[in-house]
């Protein structure tokens, strides 16, 4: 095995952290550190390019942000078998990062995290297969729950699927709405987010009348997680980003600030659009005209909307810093700039 494929030792990888308030990252640190082990040794195959393509995003970076929701969860009602929510918000990460995968070939993205692709860097082919690969260990640490988690899990997986069809019948279509988008949102991003947050809950012993509400909070933040990752599309850095701003536009995505702007049909908007293969100048001059209308400001409003309905959730959890946690995670991502 070479210095370059090698995967690192368990828990080599540094967490990464959103900064900013109390960070709520610290209040889980330690499972977070047991998270990222179980991460790295998932990802060892026999066939050393699973282990390669895997690893090209594991290892490479990511917030954990879903992780860390779910471990938030399961210690703001008390629970205590560390390896039990440890395993769970593993198998959440692992079918997050196989999504990613998959929807890199989907979107024909040249670059994620900052770094070429892994289908542009291991083909194809081979990356849909380590896309299927991470599923299947997803379910090596979820399928030892009892079948309300794993049909929970089970659910979040057919959400995730769902929502990437609908989304395809709405790329370039102008006909979409913002009922659609929420729709979408809800089946794609939010889907790990509020499984997540609701196996923590359950696996905690929380009330079902908990459980919803915790439900609901991982709903509603995945929703505001989302609609600021669109805003950010446009008015982002892409040195932060780790990726150009306007992919939604080249790729004819129906995200947030888009779906706002084509309803006062800005002729460069709809242009972009429209358009299968977009030049970078069409791209410039919508961003310039989304920036430059009421769309940006209107989705913030939107995103501040679904972040207040998460904090609503939260107010009904038993007092702790873990739910103080949740509640600073729900700040940071409404105010993030990267």
């Amino acid at each position: 095995m070479t210095a370059e494929s090698a995967a690192p030792s368990d828990g080599e990888r540094k967490i990464p952290l959103l900064t900013g308030l109390n960070d709520p990252f610290s209040y889980v640190s330690d499972e977070l550190n047991l998270v990222e082990a179980n991460l790295t040794r998932a990802i060892r195959s026999r066939e050393q390019q699973l282990t390669d393509i895997s690893g090209h995003l594991i290892i490479g970076g990511g917030k954990r942000v879903r992780p860390m929701v779910t471990l938030l969860a399961y210690a703001a009602f008390g629970g205590n078998r560390v390896r039990d929510i440890v395993d769970i918000a593993t198998a959440i990460e692992l079918i997050h990062t196989a999504t990613l995968l998959h929807d890199d070939i989907i979107d024909g993205a040249d670059t994620r995290r900052g770094k070429v692709s892994a289908y542009k860097k291991f083909g194809l082919k081979s990356t849909l297969v380590a896309g299927d690969f991470l599923f299947i260990k997803a379910f090596e640490f979820a399928g030892k729950f009892d079948e309300t988690v794993v049909q929970w899990t089970a659910d979040a997986c057919t959400l995730l699927t769902e929502g990437e069809i609908l989304q395809s019948h709405f790329n370039r279509n102008r006909a979409v709405t913002l009922d659609d988008y929420i729709e979408i949102v809800k089946r794609k991003t939010a889907s790990l987010f509020h499984t997540g947050t609701k196996v923590g809950a359950y696996l905690a012993g929380a009330s079902q009348a908990m459980i919803d509400e915790t439900e609901r909070y991982g709903l509603n933040m995945g929703i505001a997680f989302q609609m600021v990752d669109d805003i950010l599309d446009v008015v982002g850095h892409p040195d932060l980003l780790g990726k150009p701003i306007g992919m939604d536009l080249r790729d004819g995505n129906p995200a947030l600030p888009i779906i706002l702007a084509l309803k006062y049909s800005d002729p460069a908007v709809c242009a972009a659009f429209d358009c299968d293969n977009p030049s970078e100048a069409q791209i410039d001059r919508a961003i310039q005209a989304i920036k430059s209308g009421p769309a940006i400001a209107e989705a913030k409003a939107l995103a501040k909307n679904a972040a207040q309905d998460a904090l609503k959730s939260i107010r009904k959890l038993p007092p702790s810093q873990y739910r103080n946690g949740l509640k600073t995670l729900v700040q940071l991502i409404i105010d993030r700039d990267f």
